[in-house]
């Protein structure tokens, strides 16, 4: 035999043998229907749809094919990577120090709201009057608790967000005619939506007065004239301008518009009474108080509620609204309207609860759980920290605030853990700021930690 032919009888044996070992796992492996039949994966099929735990089913079966996982374990495969409900969102604690964050949906909803919400799940009375059987006006409650929490405001309607108050009231008062603004105010709301570009989409003309940093109540007046739709004021939530500068204040407008000239102020963040913590947040009390026809916000940002869109004001400019035909197009479901009148009507909602936080309980918050987690032989460290409102509020405004602190590497582990938890890299470190996190999940926190410290040891080679 010549040294080429014994060479290839060596492969040739080397890959029988290699094949052995994955013969002999397709033969243990078990069927789809046997691993579907496992008491959890069945009751999660009840409560979760037969399709998405058969698609988990057969994702743990490719990986048992693969060598990847004993064919033992492939029930257990399944079961573990099923989500906790049937929709793709997965909870996150947030961590940043980021009071409103955008990218986690902005503020987290009260147990008042989210008891609402259950409770709206079913049929329910969101358009009908239970005393007289006949139709009733949509939301009612809930328009009249905005009513209620704003003294000011004769009516209140509500749509699907901030930008869409604004579409509505341009395309209601102003289409075909000019919206007069300070250049100083056209603002881009995020994600690259620029409000110039929002309101000119509703067929309204923009009539920009003042300069960048400068602005009188001179400059609005002379721009005022028969094709003027409304004067519109804008707070500028998410950045500042500052040194030489000057703004027309809502009172000033308000004197200087002829009748038939409503101001309409967005005060954006979605405060309607004034808060001490951020005394440079308006609020739609103080500039409907001020003069203004109709003040537009967010509902879920300094609110603390769900998304939606806020109008408060006169009634007939309100009324207007509400009865254009995009009002239909623009309305929201019985679930906002329950979660809405909950968290104006309920006890405080979480963010408000955080602006509020004392920075020394965090502080002994941080060190204790630092404590508890070096304990478990984690690189944990008690540190102060800055917190932000967020959400384009408050822009330059920070909050003390006190973070465990822990090795970078930490970060991705705890993101992709359960349940998964958002922190912030900053000088090379993890920071979990407790300003963002509620008391009663610090327990969840740890132990989180403390498999993000085993996940990164794993990755290292450590034992």
């Amino acid at each position: 035999m010549d040294r080429d032919t014994a060479t290839a009888d060596v492969q040739t044996a080397d890959a029988q043998a290699a094949r052995k070992p994955a013969a002999d796992v397709r033969r243990r492996l078990p069927r789809t229907d046997a691993v579907l039949a496992d008491p959890r994966l069945a009751e999660a099929a009840r409560r979760l749809g037969r399709a998405l735990v058969k698609s988990e089913a057969v994702r743990a079966l490719e990986r048992a094919r693969a060598g990847e996982i004993p064919p033992e374990s492939v029930a257990d495969a399944a079961a573990g990577a099923l989500p906790p409900t049937a929709g793709g969102l997965r909870p996150v604690v947030n961590a940043t120090g980021v009071l409103l964050h955008t990218n986690l949906g902005r503020a987290p909803l009260s147990r008042a709201a989210r008891e609402a919400v259950d409770a709206a799940c079913g049929p329910t009375d969101v358009e009908l009057d239970l005393t007289t059987g006949a139709r009733s006006r949509r939301g009612a409650s809930a328009l009249d608790a905005l009513c209620g929490a704003v003294p000011h405001a004769e009516a209140a309607h509500v749509v699907g967000n901030g930008a869409a108050a604004l579409v509505l009231a341009a395309t209601a008062l102003a289409a075909g005619k000019e919206i007069v603004v300070s250049r100083g105010e056209m603002v881009e709301i995020g994600d690259g939506f620029r409000l110039p570009d929002l309101l000119v989409s509703t067929g309204a003309r923009l009539r920009e007065v003042g300069t960048t940093n400068r602005t009188s109540a001179e400059d609005y007046a002379a721009a005022i004239g028969p094709g003027t739709g409304f004067v519109l004021k804008v707070h500028p939530s998410n950045f500042r301008i500052t040194g030489f500068t000057r703004s027309a204040s809502v009172a000033e407008l308000a004197r200087i518009c002829p009748p038939g000239v409503p101001v309409v102020a967005d005060i954006g963040s979605g405060l309607l009474r004034p808060e001490p913590v951020l005394p440079d947040e308006p609020d739609a009390s103080g500039w409907l108080r001020a003069g203004a026809s109709l003040v537009t916000a967010s509902g879920d940002k300094l609110l603390g509620g769900p998304q939606c869109g806020l109008l408060l004001g006169r009634a007939g400019l309100v009324r207007r609204l509400a009865r254009h035909p995009l009002a239909r197009a623009l309305r929201v479901d019985k679930l906002t309207l329950a979660a809405l009148e909950a968290t104006v009507r309920g006890p405080a909602a979480p963010v408000r609860t955080m602006l509020h936080a004392d920075p020394g309980g965090l502080r002994a918050r941080a060190e204790r759980l630092a404590a508890e987690l070096r304990g478990a032989d984690v690189d944990a460290r008690a540190a102060d920290s800055e917190a932000a409102v967020g959400g384009g509020g408050a822009p330059g405004v920070t909050l003390p605030s006190a973070a465990v602190s822990l090795p970078e590497e930490y970060a991705g582990p705890l993101r992709l853990g359960e349940p998964a938890v958002l922190g912030r890299v900053e000088g090379g470190r993890c920071l979990i700021d407790l300003r963002t996190v509620p008391p009663e999940r610090d327990a969840d926190v740890a132990e989180a930690v403390r498999r993000a410290a085993k996940a990164a040891a794993n990755g290292r080679g450590e034992e």
